[in-house]
């Protein structure tokens, strides 16, 4: 007996009506600024409070990235739980500990943390003060292939909980399944190996040719093994600009401190400012030309940038390619935009504040 699948319209009007509904969905939700006030807190059963800047717990849906903020009370912990999806933490408030597969990290406003794919893990306040934190995720991206999945453990002891998934190690032969399961092998025992931790007194920022001063909180330059989110931290002197360029790809950005305005538009001239303070997050869309301007003549701007350049961007360009998917204006363009960053008098780099 033979079954037919069909549809009650053709293969060409049931896509074209998905990408247009998809797109729609996408217009309708953007946001440029997601202003700090805009994200409301809610209490949660792993004894935190969450709240979304970016997501789609928060009506506001997103295709690559979610961003989230999280609060624990004094005295608190949270409940074990694992994803199959990798996340950044950036510490905003307080001082407080994260369990990652039972290993402790303690840390403090301006430390960064990687939480690996699969990797139990809980965190606390052992202080008097609320803490609070940023996390970033891979979560839509994995969502949009079938592959995420969410396990909340409760109080379990982490050593009575399954381990992350087990893999075969690497065989001898020439066949290619042997050189896979080498391959394979070789990549999970890196991304079980990356670092955890940066802590906010370890940072050395540098200047750069765009008239800023930069540093890296999780990249693989500097040890991490996540699969494709990076943090920078770039300060903006008083008064000054960061020289414009644009990219596929979104670019997100924290305000860590002080405020501002971004330019985002489709061509260099014509587009719009965005004003932005500390505690929002700036959405830079894809492939739009976009600069970012201190408008305080006395004190700095620090702002976090998260995009994931290690998986998506990377990625895009391969398939892009001859097409040059970053660009910037010529250099005495940039550099008039930019100004000279060694003529700025930097304050010392302080542990953030909050609120």
């Amino acid at each position: 007996m033979s079954t037919r699948t069909t549809t009650e319209v053709t293969h060409y009007h049931v896509q074209k009506q998905r990408r247009a509904a998809f797109l729609e969905q996408w217009r309708d939700n953007h946001r440029t600024v997601v202003a700090l006030e805009d994200v409301t807190m809610h209490p949660t059963e792993r004894r935190s409070r969450i709240g979304v800047y970016a997501g789609a717990d928060g009506d506001r849906p997103t295709r690559t990235m979610d961003a989230l903020a999280h609060e624990f009370d004094p005295g608190t912990a949270t409940t074990v739980h694992r994803h199959s999806w990798d996340a950044m933490v950036f510490v905003v408030a307080g001082r407080g500990w994260t369990e990652i597969d039972g290993r402790r990290i303690d840390w403090g406003p301006g430390d960064s943390l990687h939480l690996p794919a699969w990797s139990w893990h809980r965190s606390g306040n052992d202080g008097d003060v609320t803490a609070r934190y940023l996390t970033f995720s891979s979560q839509p991206m994995l969502e949009t292939m079938g592959m995420a999945v969410l396990e909340d453990a409760g109080d379990t002891p982490v050593a009575e909980l399954p381990p992350r998934p087990p893999f075969s190690p690497g065989r001898d032969g020439a066949d290619p399944y042997a050189a896979r399961l080498r391959r394979l092998a070789r990549e999970q025992e890196a991304r079980r190996s990356g670092r955890l931790h940066t802590s906010w007194d370890e940072l050395e920022l540098r200047n750069t040719p765009r008239g800023t001063r930069t540093t890296f909180l999780l990249d693989r330059a500097i040890g991490y093994q996540a699969s494709g989110i990076t943090m920078a931290m770039f300060e903006i002197g008083p008064a000054r600009g960061q020289s414009m360029h644009r990219h596929p790809g979104e670019a997100w950005l924290y305000v860590v401190e002080g405020s501002g305005e971004s330019y985002l538009g489709t061509e260099p001239e014509g587009g719009e400012r965005h004003p932005w303070k500390k505690g929002d997050i700036i959405v830079v869309d894809h492939f739009l030309w976009h600069q970012h301007f201190n408008t305080d003549p006395e004190k700095t701007a620090k702002v976090v940038r998260i995009h994931m350049f290690d998986s998506l961007l990377e990625t895009m360009r391969v398939l892009a390619d001859p097409l040059v998917l970053f660009e910037e204006p010529p250099e005495h363009i940039r550099d008039a935009q930019a100004g000279d960053p060694t003529t700025i008098q930097w304050p010392a780099l302080d542990r953030p504040t909050w609120p």
